[in-house]
C-alpha cells in the first residue's frame, strides 16, 4: 500500500528548467515513478538532449522550450503540452537564477528586475496557466522549488534579490495552497540548502566560501540534486496526500545554526 503511494504511472508531469541540475535529477525521479514528463528549458537543444539521455533509460520523456517569464509562452507551451497528453497533474516550478555579490545600494536596476521575474514572476505565470487547468479538470499538484535563502540571509556572498525572489516563492506557495485546497489542487515547496551542481563547484576552490557554505552546515557538506528530486518526488505523489502549503526544507541542517 505505502509504496503505491508513492506510484506516478498515469500522470504527466511538466518540470520547468529541466535541462540540468535540479531540474533534469527531477525529471529523472518522476519519470523513474512512472510519470510522463516533459521537460522544459529556455535551451530548447539541450532541454531535447536531456529527454534523449532518460529516453535511453526506458522512460517517457518529451522536451519543450519554455522561457518562464513571457506569460504568453507559458499559455501557448501548456497548450502544445494538453493537445498531446490531455492534460497535466503534475507541475514542477524549478526554473531559476542566482546572481550573487551584488550589493544592494549598488545593484542596477536590470540585475533586480531579472531575478525578480525569473524566480518569482516565472513561478507565478506557471503556477497561474497551469494552476486554472488543474482547477477546472478536478484536481492537480504543483511543487515550487524555493530556497533556504527565503528564511535566511547567506555569506559572505550579497543577494538581496535572490533572497527576496525565493521569499517570495515560499508566501506564494501558501497563499495558493490555501485559495484552491478545497478544489484539490494541492501547492508544497522544496527549500535546498547549497546544492553542488556544475554551477556551484567552484566553491571547492574558494576557502572563504567553503568555511561559510560547507562549514556552517552540521553535515559538513553540500547537497546532490537526486536528494532534492527525491522531496519533490514526495510532494508530487500521493505520499504526502495531506500536505499543502508545506515547506519542506533539505538543507543538511544548515538553517539550525
Amino acid at each position: 500500500m505505502y509504496l503505491d503511494m508513492f506510484s506516478l504511472k498515469g500522470k504527466t508531469a511538466v518540470v520547468t528548467g529541466a535541462a540540468r541540475g535540479i531540474g533534469l535529477a527531477t525529471a529523472d525521479a518522476l519519470s523513474e515513478a512512472g510519470a510522463t514528463v516533459i521537460i522544459t528549458d529556455m535551451n530548447g537543444e539541450a532541454a531535447e538532449t536531456a529527454a534523449e539521455g532518460l529516453r535511453a533509460k526506458g522512460r517517457s520523456v518529451h522536451s519543450a522550450m519554455l522561457d518562464v517569464t513571457d506569460p504568453r509562452a507559458v499559455e501557448r507551451v501548456h497548450a502544445d503540452i494538453v493537445a498531446t497528453h490531455g492534460r497535466v497533474d503534475i507541475l514542477v516550478n524549478n526554473a531559476g537564477i542566482a546572481i550573487s555579490n551584488r550589493p544592494a545600494e549598488t545593484m542596477d536596476d536590470a540585475t533586480w528586475l531579472k531575478v525578480i521575474d525569473v524566480n518569482l514572476n516565472g513561478v507565478f505565470w506557471c503556477c497561474r496557466t497551469f494552476g486554472k487547468a488543474m482547477l477546472d479538470q478536478g484536481g492537480g499538484n504543483i511543487v515550487n522549488v524555493g530556497s533556504m535563502s527565503a528564511e535566511i540571509v547567506n555569506r559572505p556572498q550579497e543577494q538581496s534579490q535572490y533572497n527576496a525572489s525565493k521569499a517570495g516563492v515560499h508566501h506564494l506557495t501558501r497563499s495558493l495552497a490555501a485559495e484552491w485546497a478545497t478544489r484539490k489542487v494541492r501547492v508544497n515547496a522544496v527549500a535546498p540548502t547549497y546544492i553542488e551542481t556544475e554551477l556551484n563547484r567552484y566553491v571547492y576552490d574558494d576557502p572563504e566560501m567553503m568555511r561559510h557554505w560547507v562549514g556552517n552546515t552540521p553535515m559538513d557538506r553540500m547537497g546532490q540534486p537526486s536528494e532534492v528530486a527525491s522531496v519533490i518526488l514526495f510532494l508530487a505523489s500521493d505520499a504526502s496526500s495531506l500536505m499543502t502549503g508545506s515547506i519542506v526544507t533539505a538543507d543538511g541542517g544548515y538553517t539550525l545554526w
